[in-house]
């Protein structure tokens, strides 16, 4: 019995100390939040999880596409990138893996994302016609600029999204302002969010850049123009995402590969089993949308929507965690 109860104990220790050391190993650890929904929420699920399940001292920075994924390969901060877009900033990101800056953990969205140029549903249900970005190029009558009525409107993100360059390009590759269109800066996700809702409001014309998956895509019904041309790879590389790029041509967005980034030195010290969930954390456009409809009608931040969804969706994170995190996480709710 005495062996029996020593044994026990001397395992019970090693379980602890194996705890403490990879807790000491996760140590602080910076998070990116990129500025739009669905990234803001799954930053704050991971801060929660690596702090409550693992022990970590993770905090979250905010920071946009563009600048983020350049000093995530150029010097390994900050640690994670929890949904990086990877095509918007192809180059950087290759880079960064071929020199071992970064490393790919799980795909943070399986079904993958989608952008595009889009219109509201009623204008297109009125317009049968318009199917195609060339299609809705025709009738700037349909989508007037606030500032100027004569012309239509495009409307852009803002200045540091990787889809804002892109959206810079093609309006030069499709010849958007030869077709009597302005390039409108909404100046920041708000401004972008708030302008297709005024146009519903107003049941008016609205032009412009937007994205799935997204809670305002599921409030307001919109329809994804066609670009009318296939998916050039080697050309989105060479000059869609290139801001000073001088000669793009008509191209489409791919369905956008999503994944967790992880710099190569957090990956070294962060201990296998925050690395296991980091490589398994992953979930459906369908349930991300849910959500981000849930933070709207609750005003709810990244945080209170990160514990909603540990509360409500246990069959699907506690697969993710060791059990020994399942029981800490499920103890703090």
């Amino acid at each position: 019995m005495k062996r029996i109860l020593l044994a026990s104990c001397l395992a019970f220790a090693s379980l602890s100390l194996a705890s403490a050391a990879s807790a000491a190993e996760c140590g602080e650890v910076s998070i990116a939040s990129m500025n739009w929904q669905s990234a803001e929420v799954l930053s704050s699920l991971d801060k929660y999880i690596l702090n409550t399940g693992y022990g970590c001292s993770a905090e979250i920075t905010v920071g946009d596409t563009v600048p983020t994924l350049t000093s995530m390969s150029e010097k390994g901060q900050p640690d994670i990138a929890p949904e990086a877009w990877i095509d918007l900033q192809p180059e950087v990101v290759e880079r960064g893996l071929k020199e071992g800056t970064i490393i790919k953990a799980a795909q943070s969205l399986p079904d993958g994302g989608v952008q595009g140029w889009w219109i509201p549903k009623y204008i297109a249900d009125a317009n049968p016609d318009i199917k195609t970005i060339e299609d809705a190029l025709k009738h700037p009558e349909l989508f007037p600029d606030p500032e100027d009525p004569s012309k239509g409107a495009l409307y852009n993100g803002p200045q540091g999204w990787g889809g804002t360059v892109v959206t810079s390009q093609l309006y030069k590759a499709f010849e958007v302002e030869k077709a009597n269109f302005t390039l409108v800066d909404t100046g920041s996700a708000a401004g972008l969010d708030g302008s297709i809702a005024k146009a519903y409001e107003r049941k008016q014309g609205w032009l412009g850049y937007y994205w799935a998956p997204t809670a305002l895509l599921g409030k307001y019904e919109m329809f994804r123009l066609d670009p009318g041309v296939p998916v050039d790879a080697a050309e989105w590389k060479r000059c869609i995402t290139v801001a000073d790029c001088s000669d793009p041509k008509k191209n489409a967005w791919a369905t956008d590969p999503v994944f967790t980034l992880v710099a190569k030195s957090f990956a070294d010290r962060a201990g296998p089993e925050v690395m296991d969930y980091l490589n398994k954390r992953s979930w459906s456009n369908d349930t991300v949308n849910k959500l981000m409809a849930w933070m709207t009608d609750n005003q709810a931040t990244g945080e209170a929507a990160a514990k909603h969804f540990l509360q409500e969706n246990e069959d699907l994170w506690s697969k993710w965690v060791s059990a020994d995190a399942a029981e800490k996480i499920k103890a703090s709710l």
